[in-house]
């Protein structure tokens, strides 16, 4: 499990991302590029890291569940998951 601050710092990147997110696309579309730097650093989609929502482990993220696979095995195992079932042939 990832520390309580690494998942608070990402929800606070988040929150401002979806914040600052259409004031960043109408900068961006009119050209002023000296008005996007003042904006917050963490406001830019591209300082988000995937993480699972449950652990918030930044590896082996499966976007469809938004959850790591250690996460998505147990809770596919357990029958936590509608439509997955471990795989047999």
């Amino acid at each position: 499990m990832a520390k309580e601050s690494v998942k608070a710092r990402q929800r606070k990147r988040e929150a401002l991302s979806a914040k600052y997110a259409e004031k960043r696309a109408a900068l961006k579309a009119a050209g002023d590029y000296k008005a996007l730097d003042l904006l917050p650093r963490n406001a830019s989609p591209v300082r988000l890291k995937n993480r699972c929502q449950l652990t918030g482990r930044p590896r082996g993220y499966i976007r469809y569940f938004g959850i790591s696979r250690v996460i998505f095995r147990d809770m596919a195992l357990q029958g936590k998951i509608p439509g997955v079932k471990k795989a047999s042939w």
